[in-house]
């Protein structure tokens, strides 16, 4: 078939020149609307119930909302894990699905679920909030704008009016949220005394203010000759009407708002303050649609932006806090700079070994050719252009040569033996059609299961498989097509003549290392002839290797996922519980002074207090979170360096809780690196349990930031409701506990119309600004009978310490300890931890699991394992299928093994971690180790069909593919060494997988080309034996011979 397709080639060049033509422009034009992202398209397995039930405690949230969700939706198909955080006022519960799982069924599931358990939750709960998490719902890019002459209050119009909406209108842009500033409220200040006097309470005056504040259709009059519509118009125009509002007194009259509470206009009690680089500032956070483009959404916000700060006459301060494209950007400028890298020096391999511009042109062309028609069917295969995908043309960029080398060589070799370029491109191609065609059926065998692997590994790495796969097939096509084409052309008799007048220095070196290369075979046959004599001295000694490779084993450290510097740190700071925000505040301004003294530093946002973003961390006006944004990679130390440079500038700043840690800008993370999960029933013996747990995790080297879940509790008063004196006044404990909230925290009552804008309207007790015990202790509350009675004497009063949060695991409760770590790796550390913490006496009922990044680390080496033993499989099955035999196959599985030799001594040279995108470099050299193993077999067995004997046919063999063999390896290992020294942004991810790749091919190149031919020898003198004790022959001598003993 193969030469059939190099005659096709060879007979129509006018057809392979249009086709050519086609290829290059198609694919040009769909690069160009190839969407750009720094991750494939996820589609995460995971989805949120939010239920709010305002003044409940964590308890109370735990027992009366958690535990029924999780009971209903426990029943829901594919569920891998439940996870539940119960605070004050909220439930959060969290559902990890299988991966694979459809997501649509899966949601439609749990509303049915969730809408049956509604009627168990307390009245007082809010409606369950569904939602499925989604990387989209994290801004793409954060702005903050600030000004010399301009108030928070103007910040906040500025953004509310001018950027908000001109920001959501752009295209790709789903969402933007404003954080920081100062809102405007109207406050209703009542007193106490005079409400007292009048007989009214909070929620009185709140629910006349609802009342009165509308406007209303009344029908339609007819006056004169026309229909006119009827409006009541009666929503508050000025203070004056709110403070007009007419109250209903328990005596039955009426008295003027104004005449109990003091109205203005002012601002929301402060419960976040933003800064940018110490100054106050408002942030502004853009997420992205889900089929947008990352890249184009960000650059649109940018140049909206611009034109508002033109607008604005230049009063607005924009910097840019966080903006995912300048990491996508670099980090794909940097794979295509690799890419670009790797093909320049697989071509200059090729050059040295043919010292022909044109033989090199003919094999150089398979590079381009391949990756652009690769576009062509990412573009309408929907895939978009990420770190990934091109990741894996840089990865297959030398592999996309080698089947133009095979056949171009053997073109080359017939015709210095005297063919003409048509006939020697025909024969050259068709003898070895199948030897490229196995090879490259081997290689996308073993990327099927990297697709079929389970978890975020196969989610991640099956573009990137599909890419390669894509590309190799291109390259294959490319090389029974393109070359034979070329070669039958541009080999002309001239072209055959190698010029070596070249008198420089470098030509000279090029010539000597091409004339050493050019009689490598008649070295290499002596090589082989020695082995053929020795083969149990090569058998041990590779055996030996193996061994003592594997000895080193443990030497290598083991990881998730290599950490990428993206150039993002965040500080997270916690002060006591209780403390006010302007407490934080303060010790906030210290720590950012600190941190803009550090060199790396660009830009800081802080931002105390509430967040206003999606968290799974309850937030708090004693919290604060620093995102740090440092100066570009080339100009500073790693962004692992910078952060424990920052963790020592702030060890001594007293106050707060300080944790350092590096941020992705991907907005994908798998959280800490080691966590260890106590579970059990009992709080106080957990957080016993996880203190004891903290301290160990504290002492094994490399460990930082270590945090425990279960901190010290909120200080709260509670009380109690004494539920009998209650009813004897005609109230009830939600009555009072209303009132109570009211006087603490105020009610907004209604919305207030000013300048176009909708403020609140808040009703609050004047003695909130004395809000302590003694105001609670005194607080009236209104009887049924109208009179008042103070709280005191209905409820009784304690200080205590409860929960901050109470967190769940698969329904049962846990609390939890984890940790990032510093030079040194994943596995070691884990284990480190494993062996101290499994010292701890546990009480019955009580367990712990490790978690984190170790646990995804496992599950995906588990998975990956599977899929390498699966790709074996394939790769074998292929070459049986190729060759009809299980027999030869089989001896070429034997360069497999010989490259843990490499992969072990490259990780160990290199100083990597053995991690997930390692684990893809061995699967993947699975394909690869076997294709040059197939080119020396194939023809080794034509020339054993031809009537070759046994040993001449493997010293043969071995002089003529040692060229092609040599000059694929080199072409792969060189086009690979960019990628494998991790520089530029991204590059630490896809550096393992190259080192992998490159050490194994080294080791199973050199030891396959002396192992091999002892192996084949090995096993046909076991093959002949065994066809001479079994062959019908030997069989009817033996019977003739047991017939004639029995005759004498």
């Amino acid at each position: 078939m193969m030469r059939k397709i190099a005659q096709f080639a060879i007979n129509r060049p006018a057809t392979i020149i249009i086709l050519i033509a086609a290829i290059v422009i198609i694919g040009l034009m769909n690069l160009s609307k190839l969407p750009t992202d720094l991750m494939p398209e996820m589609d995460l397995p995971y989805a949120a119930i939010i239920t709010s039930y305002a003044g409940a405690g964590p308890e109370e949230i735990e027992d009366q909302v958690t535990k029924p969700i999780e009971n209903v939706v426990g029943t829901v198909a594919n569920i891998d894990q439940i996870i539940s955080t119960s605070a004050a006022n909220s439930s959060m519960v969290l559902i990890a699905f299988n991966f694979g799982t459809n997501m649509d069924a899966a949601m439609a599931n749990i509303r049915d679920k969730v809408s049956m358990a509604e009627a168990a939750l307390p009245d007082g709960a809010e409606k369950p909030q569904i939602m499925k998490m989604d990387l989209n719902s994290m801004p793409v890019i954060s702005l903050s704008i600030n000004g010399k002459d301009l108030s928070l209050a103007q910040l906040q119009t500025i953004a509310e009016d001018k950027i908000e909406p001109r920001l959501s209108r752009i295209s790709g842009v789903a969402s933007v949220t404003i954080t920081g500033g100062r809102e405007r409220e109207v406050k209703v200040v009542v007193d106490p005394v005079k409400a007292e006097n009048y007989g009214l309470t909070l929620s009185q005056v709140t629910s006349f203010l609802s009342a009165e504040n509308y406007n209303m259709s009344t029908g339609s009059i007819t006056y004169g000759e026309r229909k006119y519509y009827a409006r009541s118009l009666q929503e508050f125009e000025s203070l004056d009407d709110i403070g007009n509002v007419a109250l209903t007194t328990a005596s039955g009259n009426k008295v003027p708002l104004k005449d109990v509470a003091e109205i203005s206009e002012d601002y929301k009690d402060l419960d976040q303050i933003t800064r940018t680089n110490g100054s106050p500032a408002v942030g502004i956070h853009a997420q992205k649609e889900t089929d947008a483009n990352t890249v184009e959404a960000c650059t649109a916000v940018k140049e909206e932006m611009e034109k508002i700060r033109t607008e604005l006459g230049g009063k607005v301060d924009v910097k840019i806090v966080m903006d995912q494209s300048d990491f996508i950007n670099k980090s794909i400028n940097s794979t295509a700079k690799t890419l670009v890298e790797g093909s320049i020096l697989a071509v200059l391999i090729i050059l040295l070994f043919l010292r022909n511009i044109r033989s090199t042109i003919i094999i150089g062309i398979a590079i381009p050719l391949s990756i652009v028609a690769t576009f062509i069917l990412m573009y309408y295969t929907g895939s978009t252009l990420n770190t990934f995908t091109l990741g894996g043309l840089a990865l297959g960029v030398g592999r996309m040569v080698d089947d133009s080398i095979v056949v171009f060589e053997n073109i080359y070799r017939h015709r210095r033996l005297g063919l003409s370029a048509k006939e020697a491109a025909l024969k050259g191609a068709g003898e070895v059609g199948g030897a490229v065609l196995a090879g490259t059926l081997t290689l996308v065998a073993v990327f099927l299961p990297i697709g079929l692997a389970e978890g975020i590994s196969g989610v991640l790495f099956k573009p990137l498989a599909f890419t390669i796969c894509v590309a190799i097939v291109c390259s294959l096509l490319v090389a029974v097509t393109i070359v034979p084409f070329m070669s039958s052309r541009l080999l002309t008799d001239a072209a055959m003549q190698r010029k070596t007048s070249d008198k420089t220095a470098v030509g000279q070196l090029i010539n000597r290392m091409g004339y050493w290369l050019d009689n490598l075979g008649e070295r290499y046959k002596v090589v082989v002839e020695w082995v053929l004599g020795h083969r149990r001295t090569v058998i041990l000694g590779v055996t030996g290797l193996m061994i003592a490779s594997l000895c080193l084993v443990p030497l290598i450290g083991a990881e998730f996922m290599p950490a990428s510097d993206s150039g993002s740190i965040s500080v997270s700071l916690e002060a006591d519980k209780g403390s006010v925000i302007e407490d934080v505040a303060e010790i906030t301004q210290v720590v950012e002074e600190r941190l803009m003294q550090n060199p790396s530093v660009n830009v800081i946002f802080t931002s105390v207090g509430s967040s206003g973003q999606i968290s799974m961390e309850v937030a708090g006006t004693n919290k604060a979170t620093i995102s740090v944004k440092l100066i570009p990679k080339s100009e500073r130390k790693g962004v692992d360096q910078v952060a424990e440079e920052i963790r020592k500038s702030l060890y001594d700043i007293p106050g707060v809780k300080k944790t350092v840690t590096v941020s992705s800008d991907s907005g994908m993370s798998s959280g800490k690196a080691l966590s260890v999960a106590v579970k059990g029933d009992d709080l106080n013996t957990l957080r016993e349990i996880s203190r004891e747990v903290e301290n160990i995790m504290k002492k094994v080297p490399g460990t930082r930031e270590v945090t425990a879940s279960m901190a010290d509790g909120n200080p709260e008063v509670q009380i109690r409701i004494n539920r009998q004196r209650a009813m004897d006044y005609g109230l009830s404990p939600v009555q009072i506990s209303r009132e109570i909230k009211n006087a603490i925290d105020g009610t907004v009552a209604t919305k207030y119309r000013v300048q176009g804008d909708e403020i609140d309207v808040r009703v609050t007790s004047k003695d909130k600004q004395n809000s302590d015990m003694d105001m609670l202790k005194g607080l009236k509350i209104l009887t049924a009978q109208g009179s008042s009675v103070s709280l005191s004497e209905l409820a009784s009063f304690d200080l205590a310490t409860g929960p901050v949060q109470i967190s769940r695991d698969d329904q049962a409760r846990q609390a939890t300890v984890s940790c990032d770590l510093l030079n040194r790796d994943l596995q070691s550390v884990t284990k480190d931890v494993q062996a101290q913490v499994g010292k701890i006496q546990l009480p019955v009922g009580y367990t712990i699991d490790y978690g984190g990044q170790n646990k995804e680390m496992m599950d995906s080496f588990a998975s990956l394992f599977l899929a390498l033993l699966l790709a074996i499989l394939l790769v074998y099955v292929v070459m049986v299928i190729q060759y009809e035999s299980f027999f030869d196959p089989f001896i070429i599985m034997f360069s497999i093994p010989t490259a843990i030799i490499g992969v072990i001594l490259g990780l160990l040279v290199t100083g990597r971690s053995f991690s997930v995108t390692a684990f893809i470099g061995i699967i993947m050299l699975a394909g690869i180790v076997v294709s040059n193993a197939i080119v020396y077999i194939d023809y080794l067995k034509k020339l054993r069909d031809s009537g070759m004997e046994r040993n001449a046919a493997i010293i043969e063999a071995g002089r003529v593919r040692l060229r092609p063999i040599l000059m694929t390896a080199l072409a792969t290992m060189l086009a690979m060494m960019p990628m494998a020294t991790g520089l530029g942004e991204g590059g630490e991810t896809s550096a393992p997988l190259a080192t992998v790749v490159i050490g194994g091919l080294i080791a199973s190149t050199f030891v396959t080309l002396l192992l091999l031919p002892v192996v084949y020898s090995i096993f046909d003198d076991w093959g002949q034996k065994l066809r001479h004790r079994f062959s019908p022959t030997k069989k009817s001598e033996d019977m003739e011979y047991v017939e004639i003993e029995v005759e004498n």
